[in-house]
C-alpha cells in the first residue's frame, strides 16, 4: 500500500459504496504485488474515490471505498484496471469474488 494512505480508510458520513474483493492466491508472485501497488495508487486518482483498507494471510481482503455506483463503474472499465483483472484472472487468483454494499451506517473509536 502506498506510504501516505491510512491502513484504515478515513471515510465520510454515510451513505456511500464498499467493493469488497476476496480472494485466493495462486502459487507465485508474476508481478501481483507490483501490479497491487500500482492499482491502489491509480483507484486513488479515481473521481468518487474514498479509501481502500486490505490484508492477507490465506485469504485477501480488499475493501474499496466510492461515493456511488458510477464510480464504482468507471474504475472497473479504466484501461490498466482492465489489463490487471484479466492478469488477476489468467494468473494470480485461484479464486476470487467481488461484493458491492451500500455503507449506511459506520462508527469507529
Amino acid at each position: 500500500m502506498a506510504d501516505d494512505l491510512p491502513l484504515i480508510a478515513e471515510t465520510p458520513e454515510p451513505p456511500y459504496y464498499a467493493v469488497i474483493f476476496t480472494s485466493l492466491r495462486a502459487e507465485g508472485d508474476h508481478g501481483y504485488d507490483a501490479m497491487a501497488q500500482r492499482m491502489v495508487e491509480l483507484a486513488a486518482e479515481q473521481p468518487g474515490f474514498l479509501g481502500v483498507e486490505s490484508a492477507r494471510e490465506d485469504v485477501g481482503i480488499t475493501v474499496s471505498y466510492w461515493r456511488d455506483l458510477d464510480s464504482i463503474r468507471n474504475w472497473k472499465q479504466h484501461a490498466q484496471h482492465r489489463i490487471a483483472q484479466r492478469r488477476g484472472q489468467d494468473v494470480w487468483y485461484a479464486h476470487y469474488s467481488v461484493r458491492i454494499a451500500r455503507v449506511e451506517r459506520a462508527y469507529s473509536w
